[in-house]
């Protein structure tokens, strides 16, 4: 295939059920009014956000029972999906698609119910366990991967993990990916994203707080922000990303440090953010994109996806609306 591939991958992916109950109480029957289930988890959002840019890309995961099986069908469901089974030879989806391979194990897919109490504005996540995976089956998935990868193609590694993998799952995977050729961008956070960096991934997108864990002690103006992102350069890692909320983001690669200002956007929920963020970065990667139109299309996705409400990808024209409205500017390297 000519053009480079992009895998997410899910080891924890979850059933969104998202309710409305308006006047939420403890101790007395609640009604839900409205109610939607999405397909979640942190990989599987970036592949809907990359499917609505009009790109390419496919999810790989662990799923269990039936509510994997529910998740499955919703990704089908999804517009342009499509089965992507790894085929030798067989080329990647024609068109647009959210194709996935996912390994099936014992056990039951989470369901996490998120609560949108439209009168006392609040949002209240509950969340399952999940299910627990083997090393064999990490192994399987990791190697069904490996067998798919071509030099230059991108492996998002996002999220949580299940219960029963080893917390250095993403150094693993990472150094398996870079040694297949493939540029491996890991959105992950605390001893995940401190294990995954050891094996110097491509690109990392932390925020403020998780930075600051990173480097164990408090971040806050740019400057220190931005000399501890050019640390984490110094260890092989090509982007830096460092999301600040309203403040927007900074953005490190070698010689260059662009500061981007955040979009003001009305706010429909900031669920999923972050995830457009590394789902546009690595559609611009994929594409080749210049370093100022990662920037401009990572920033106006993000908002995009801050004006939506739930876990639905914003369509491709509310990015582009935005796009003329990102303002960036170049600081010292």
């Amino acid at each position: 295939r000519g053009h480079f591939m992009i895998y997410t991958v899910t080891l924890n992916p979850a059933l969104d059920k998202t309710v409305e109950i308006p006047g939420m109480a403890l101790d007395t029957v609640n009604r839900i009014t409205e109610m939607r289930t999405d397909p979640g988890g942190k990989g599987i959002n970036v592949s809907k956000v990359i499917a609505k840019l009009g790109g390419e890309s496919c999810a790989a995961g662990i799923l269990g029972g039936g509510s994997g099986k529910m998740l499955e069908k919703l990704l089908e469901g999804e517009p342009f999906a499509t089965r992507f089974h790894f085929v030798e030879g067989q080329d990647a989806l024609d068109g647009e698609g959210l194709a996935h391979n996912f390994r099936f194990v014992p056990g039951e897919t989470r369901t996490n119910l998120k609560v949108i109490d439209p009168e006392n504005h609040t949002n209240t996540d509950i969340n399952e366990p999940g299910l627990t995976v083997t090393d064999a089956d990490l192994d399987a998935l990791l190697h069904e991967l490996l067998a798919e990868l071509r030099p230059g193609d991108i492996v998002v590694l996002a999220g949580s993990l299940p219960k029963g993998a080893p917390q250095d799952t993403y150094r693993v995977w990472t150094s398996a990916c870079k040694k297949a050729g493939a540029r491996v961008f890991l959105d992950a956070d605390g001893a995940l994203l401190a294990e995954g960096i050891k094996a110097a991934p491509y690109l990392i997108k932390p925020n403020d707080d998780e930075l600051s864990r990173l480097a164990g002690k408090k971040l806050e103006t740019l400057e220190e922000l931005t000399a501890e992102g050019r640390r984490l350069l110094e260890r092989g890692i090509e982007r830096v990303v460092i999301s600040l909320g309203g403040r927007g983001a900074l953005y490190l690669r070698k010689g260059s440090t662009i500061y981007a200002e955040g979009l003001k956007v009305p706010v429909g929920s900031t669920v999923g953010a972050g995830d457009s963020v590394v789902a546009a970065l690595a559609y611009a990667e994929a594409q080749g994109l210049s370093e100022e139109e990662a920037v401009r299309l990572s920033t106006a996705a993000g908002a995009a996806n801050v004006m939506c409400s739930g876990t639905q990808a914003a369509e491709r024209e509310a990015v582009e609306a935005l796009l003329p409205k990102v303002r960036f500017s170049r600081l010292r390297p």
